[in-house]
């Protein structure tokens, strides 16, 4: 695939190839039908054979005995086929635990938070998926103890209320730098926090929390819920074990609408930050959303789950709410900011590679880009799947960024 200066790679972008660019951006794709069952239970399993999310890395034989478990497009029963399959994982982890093998009981714990965060996806919006949800979390966190370097749970007071996160930081480097992961309207924080192994062996952590209007956030999403990234950045500031003046913020689908976001009123405290298919702008208009929700890129339920980040139930709420979230309204384009590396395909339909080039083009501080021709949503495509993507693009450009800076050069770098 093919970054804006048409090889691969990255260099930092002139505006008159953005300008040339935004002549070639496809039109939007158009809306489709709601997926019958019959439908929506092929394509499931064609993703699932295919390792294609949001089931990419399932078992074949495990979702053909979920899928043939379920006859309609009830959100109840959709939880009950799935939750089945993970609750054989869970006993058997429980039993392995029991019995000393934690390699076995490690693995078998994985297996169950994957199988009821199907359950609960994308969005845990009846009492079934509510509960998958609530047991991913406890597979997961059970999970996260065999892990090497382990999860440390974190609960950081905010506004009365704690923001819940995790932390894993790498052996034998302290103070460590860290990447701060921003999930997206349906993955998170448990799956930002875990992989990443090539992060550790550079020497570098992780922390995550859910962003705005998801998971165990605190708040919705809003104008000024940044204030809740900001306030984990105070957190780690506490941390004699966290370097932190060495962070870059990472941001996944909507999560790199924050990651833009705190590029800009967090640019002191942050050395980059990486927006990988994040709402702009045109995201945010009327004409995209009627057009995108329909999008057969997205398993179903898409407008559940974007409705859901900002608390609203119809339409209509939806179009009103969103644009007020628009980094342009906000006034931030163009504005100094942290470097950025913003990352897009150009076929993606959940966010218009629009606002990967108006991001672009806004101009303020440094900025990076590599956009994925055949991409379509946070730029995968067969030849570049996302992990291809984060180890070949996106994990070189934050190692260089975390890279020690002299100290005279700190104060340049908005350290």
């Amino acid at each position: 695939m093919y970054p804006i200066n048409r090889r691969i790679g990255m260099r930092q972008t002139a505006i008159a190839l953005v300008i040339v660019l935004l002549a070639a951006v496809p039109a939007a794709a158009q809306m489709a039908p709601t997926r019958t069952w019959e439908e929506l239970r092929q394509e499931t399993q064609r993703r699932v054979d295919k390792n294609l999310g949001p089931v990419a890395g399932l078992k074949s034989e495990d979702a053909r005995e979920a899928l043939a478990n379920i006859h309609s497009l009830d959100r109840n029963e959709w939880a009950a086929a799935w939750s089945a399959i993970a609750e054989r994982y869970d006993k058997r982890a429980k039993s392995e635990e029991a019995g000393k093998d934690t390699s076995a009981a490690r693995d078998d714990y994985f297996w169950a938070f994957r199988y009821y965060t199907v359950a609960r996806w994308p969005v845990p919006n009846s009492s079934g998926k509510q509960k998958a949800y609530q047991n991913a979390l406890i597979a997961f966190r059970n999970y996260g103890r065999f892990l090497d370097p382990p999860v440390e749970i974190v609960r950081i007071p905010f506004e009365g209320k704690e923001i819940p996160g995790y932390i894993r930081l790498p052996k034998d480097v302290r103070p460590a730098p860290v990447v701060f992961m921003i999930n997206g309207t349906d993955s998170r924080k448990e799956d930002e926090v875990q992989g990443r192994d090539a992060m550790f062996r550079s020497g570098i952590g992780v922390v995550a929390v859910d962003m705005p209007g998801t998971g165990e956030s605190p708040i919705t999403a809003d104008i000024g819920s940044e204030r809740i990234f900001s306030r984990v950045l105070d957190y780690l500031a506490t941390r004699p074990d966290v370097d932190s003046k060495r962070i870059v913020a990472w941001g996944v689908s909507y999560g790199g609408h924050w990651a833009a976001n705190i590029a800009y009123t967090e640019r002191a405290r942050l050395r980059g930050a990486v927006v990988q298919g994040g709402p702009v702008h045109d995201y945010y208009t009327a004409e995209w959303q009627k057009k995108s929700l329909g999008t057969p890129e997205y398993l179903f339920d898409l407008f559940a789950a974007r409705a859901a980040i900002y608390g609203v139930e119809s339409v209509d709420e939806m179009l009103a709410y969103g644009p007020r979230l628009s980094l342009k309204t906000q006034g931030f384009l163009g504005r100094p900011s942290a470097p950025m590396l913003v990352v897009n395909g150009e076929k993606d339909s959940q966010v218009p590679i629009s606002d990967l080039y108006m991001l672009l083009q806004s101009g303020g501080s440094a900025k990076w880009s590599w956009v994925n021709p055949d991409g379509g949503h946070t730029g995968r495509s067969q030849e570049w799947p996302n992990s291809r993507i984060s180890e070949q693009v996106i994990t070189p450009w934050i190692k260089a960024r975390l890279e020690p800076a002299p100290e005279s050069n700190q104060a340049r770098n908005g350290e």
